[in-house]
């Protein structure tokens, strides 16, 4: 929004027992995924999330973290694919069943030239 602020629905990034907690009462009102976000930053949080309810769990990769990669590689600090593949590959080992990023169809182009898998 581009005004107010968003502390007040943001819970604390300092403390993963409160994720934990916030999942718990999601589940209680009828939450049938749970959500993790930002991404890379928190994927801590989304194994333990993942670890202790027995949902599905959605991994947001915000445009923060899009557009760091972008940045990397206009700079040729990286190589775009490789760290986008690499990322993906993270993000679903720490236990993401579901995975939102801008980077959506270069994943899928990935998997399907076998480059992840």
């Amino acid at each position: 929004p581009s005004f107010g602020d968003r502390k007040s629905y943001q819970m604390d990034f300092h403390n993963v027992r409160e994720a934990i907690i916030e999942s718990g009462l999601d589940i209680s009102e009828g939450a049938d995924i749970l959500m993790v976000k930002p991404g890379m930053a928190y994927l801590d949080v989304l194994t333990k999330i993942k670890e202790k309810f027995n949902k599905p769990v959605a991994l947001y990769s915000v445009s923060g973290e899009y557009s760091m990669i972008k940045a990397g590689a206009k700079l040729g600090y990286i190589d775009e694919m490789s760290v986008v593949g690499e990322s993906a590959v993270c993000m679903y080992r720490a236990g993401a069943d579901i995975l939102i990023t801008y980077y959506a169809m270069e994943i899928a182009g990935l998997i399907d030239e076998g480059k992840i898998g």
